[in-house]
């Protein structure tokens, strides 16, 4: 405590995702961190309103610790970069999303606007803190939003000052942003935003106080030689948090009550339905799966593996790929399916990371290629859906390339979030907005089933009766009357 506030730093540099909430929060895990530059001129005190722009809806705030720079960084090495951090104090990554669009990426007008880069009120000293050990709190009027702590950053603060200090020189009084937890979301002329950090377990609990913004409407309209405010959907929902925050039709949900329906009919039931509906290409076929006796039923996040080639897999085959980061990704009815092109001459998962699967939730695997350690893999309670075990490594025949695209698993092709069902007679592939209506149907087709299998067992014959007449269906509707 008692260091000066930098009020005009040099550089202002801001990290796109660093919390795992924030990524799960998102849908993606990057790789690597990403930054963004805001202007000096956006500094501002703890107390000084914020105007949100006139004309613009979604003004929304991201709590956040700033790390800022004692001693000059030039390719420093992650295990030296704290010591070039004078100390942490709260901030507000403030953002209008209305102007976004004409940015294409830069943030420039929607990050950069006089205050929204709010600092303060108190510098915490480095020196007496452990930057794996602090927590960060936001409220809105009082009701706190947001709380997570440094534990488990996806990039840890030394990671970030030393990365960037490879291509560009960090000076005393720059600030880096080191991105915001979930909760994050938007606010209106009238609400208070604080923001504080402390490390709540070091002596003394040194904090830096509440950082306050008051929120204000703007009165100055945005010149029509400006690119004007422009929204979409998508952006209300990534503002607000979510769909529903934002007010939307709320996306497409498998709740337990209709995974429970989908549960009550077979795998071979849906595909007739799917068949007459006019998908003929949703079975992802030439699998086996390690528990046949288990139901699956999620919504896919997929993972798509190129050929192997030497230069590919050096650069992408190491490190936190893009294999790791699918893996760490997916949560409770997620499941992980894999475009290996139906090559068997390799693993493309084993049992740690069908472990960590399991860990997190995930509902099921999916792959179209090979599976190492199956006698392992096959002992997890997690089903995997396989084309054949076999011992090698993935960079035998894989270069791991990108996550939560289309892809095409077994000759079908698969979307992010298409709901995923499976049994001992295979694996579907289901549309979202079909699935409710499928279901239903598939259901009443069951019943159907069940009625002619009773009659067939009372030694009725199957001419007129599978499929049934117009006799035989009037003799269904009363016995299904009575249901």
């Amino acid at each position: 405590m008692g260091q000066s506030l930098p009020i005009r730093p040099g550089k202002i540099i801001g990290v796109h995702i660093n919390y795992p909430s924030r990524a799960a929060q998102r849908g993606r895990v990057p790789a690597y961190p990403g930054y963004f530059f805001k202007p000096a001129t956006s500094v501002s005190a703890s107390g000084t309103p914020i105007e949100r722009p006139a004309g613009t809806e979604l003004l929304a705030f991201e709590g956040e610790i700033a790390l800022v720079i004692g001693t000059a960084a030039r390719r420093v090495d992650p295990a030296d970069a704290w010591t070039y951090v004078s100390g942490v104090t709260a901030s507000n990554d403030f953002g209008v999303y209305d102007l976004r669009l004409a940015d294409k990426g830069s943030n420039v007008r929607s990050k950069g606007g006089d205050g929204f880069t709010p600092l303060g009120p108190e510098v915490i000293s480095a020196a007496l803190i452990d930057p794996t050990n602090l927590r960060i709190r936001t409220w809105v009027n009082g009701a706190i939003v947001q709380e997570d702590t440094t534990a488990q950053l996806l990039f840890p603060f030394a990671q970030l000052v030393a990365d960037l200090s490879q291509q560009l020189t960090l000076e005393p009084g720059d600030v880096i942003l080191t991105g915001t937890p979930a909760g994050a979301s938007v606010v209106r002329p009238g609400d208070v935003v604080e923001v504080e950090v402390d490390a709540p377990e070091a002596a003394g609990r040194p904090t830096t106080g509440r950082l306050v913004t008051p929120v204000v409407e703007g009165t100055t309209p945005i010149p029509s030689y400006s690119a004007p405010p422009a929204i979409t959907d998508e952006q209300r929902a990534d503002a607000w948090g979510s769909a529903e925050a934002a007010g939307l039709a709320p996306a497409f949900t498998l709740t337990a009550e209709l995974k429970a329906k989908i549960n009550s009919v077979g795998t071979a039931t849906l595909s007739a339905q799917l068949r007459k509906h006019g998908y003929n290409a949703v079975t992802i076929d030439g699998l086996t799966s390690t528990r046949p006796d288990a139901r699956l039923v999620g919504r896919a996040r997929t993972l798509r593996y190129i050929a192997f080639r030497e230069d590919l897999f050096a650069a992408h085959g190491g490190g936190y790929n893009a294999q790791k980061r699918s893996f760490d990704a997916v949560g409770p009815d997620d499941v992980i399916v894999i475009e290996a092109r139906g090559e068997r001459g390799t693993g493309t998962v084993g049992d740690i990371l069908a472990l960590r699967a399991q860990v997190r939730g995930a509902a099921g695997i999916v792959t179209d290629g090979g599976v190492r350690d199956l006698a392992a893999v096959t002992a997890l309670a997690i089903p995997t859906y396989h084309a054949g075990p076999h011992p090698a490594v993935l960079g035998r025949r894989h270069v791991p390339w990108d996550t939560d695209l289309t892809i095409t698993c077994g000759g079908a092709a698969v979307q992010p979030g298409d709901v995923i069902v499976g049994d001992a007679d295979g694996v579907l592939v289901i549309p979202p907005f079909l699935v409710e209506e499928i279901v239903d149907d598939a259901i009443e087709q069951e019943l159907e089933e069940t009625f002619i299998a009773e009659r067939v067992a009372d030694g009725e014959k199957i001419d007129g009766l599978y499929p049934m007449n117009a006799q035989w269906k009037a003799r269904f509707a009363q016995w299904r009357a009575k249901l």
